[in-house]
């Protein structure tokens, strides 16, 4: 039987160059980054395309305000059960 396998994200306390300097920009109003980013903090070649497509897909043109599109995402979570 294979082990469960996680990645263990990068904590922002623990982040260095740009890493660092990429969660510097989309850190939280409680101030801190989402779960999501963090995990994506081990290559940050993945976590610069991680941004640049969410900023695309929830903030991008479109005729879908912030909050529909959100909805969208939160609706999709709960259908697929995920957890986050």
């Amino acid at each position: 039987m294979l082990a469960s396998m996680w990645i263990r994200p990068i904590q922002e306390d623990e982040a260095e160059g740009e890493v660092a300097a990429l969660y510097a920009g989309v850190t939280r109003s409680w101030g801190g980054v989402d779960n999501i980013v963090k995990a994506h903090g081990r290559h940050p070649a993945a976590l610069r395309a991680l941004l640049t497509f969410y900023q695309g897909v929830m903030h991008g043109d479109g005729p879908l305000g912030l909050t529909r599109r959100e909805m969208i995402a939160v609706t999709v979570s709960a259908l697929s059960d995920c957890g986050y």
